[in-house]
């Protein structure tokens, strides 16, 4: 009786199998999660009064698009991301998650708005830095929502607003 029961669950746990798989295309509709490639970079002495290296020891980030019937473009990220700063001076170095979440969606006329979670990168030029209270290379943590403008090229032009409601840890301070 036993071996009945078995073989009788076996075979609904099948079917189900056959049934997912024959579903999968319908399932699979609608933007994909791809992976997001990360290059390690060199920051210039002007954000921090000493160059500092970013690298990636882990980087499991993905980025889904979408576009909504107005002409916007969504950006969805999510994953695990590690980022490491090297002080190139001292060579002293730290590393801290920037997972995130995040979304930004930018506007047919150029504009965006981004929304940020968690902990995530900020890199300001050192005016953007004084304008919003911010360091020029840090972590935040917590909320974080900006807007501004693209340029055609895909650099941000300009942010006219930026706030954040949590708090940020200064990486130029903690390099030193």
């Amino acid at each position: 009786m036993r071996r009945l029961g078995v073989i009788v669950a076996l075979g609904a746990l099948l079917g189900m199998f056959g049934a997912v798989m024959t579903a999968s295309p319908a399932l699979a509709r609608g933007p994909k999660w791809q992976f997001q490639p990360k290059s390690a970079r060199t920051l210039p002495a002007a954000l921090c009064g000493f160059e500092v290296r970013t690298t990636f020891p882990v980087n499991r980030e993905f980025l889904k698009i979408r576009k909504a019937s107005d002409g916007s473009m969504i950006f969805l990220e999510t994953g695990s991301v590690t980022e490491s700063f090297t002080n190139l001076e001292t060579g002293k170095t730290i590393t801290e998650n920037v997972s995130g979440p995040s979304k930004t969606i930018i506007f047919p006329d150029g504009s965006f708005t981004a929304v940020e979670h968690g902990r995530n990168e900020l890199i300001l030029t050192p005016a953007l830095a004084a304008r919003f209270g911010l360091p020029t290379v840090s972590v935040t943590v917590g909320l974080r929502s900006a807007t501004g403008t693209f340029a055609p090229d895909g650099t941000v032009t300009s942010i006219t607003s930026l706030s954040l409601h949590g708090h940020a840890i200064d990486m130029c301070a903690a390099l030193i």
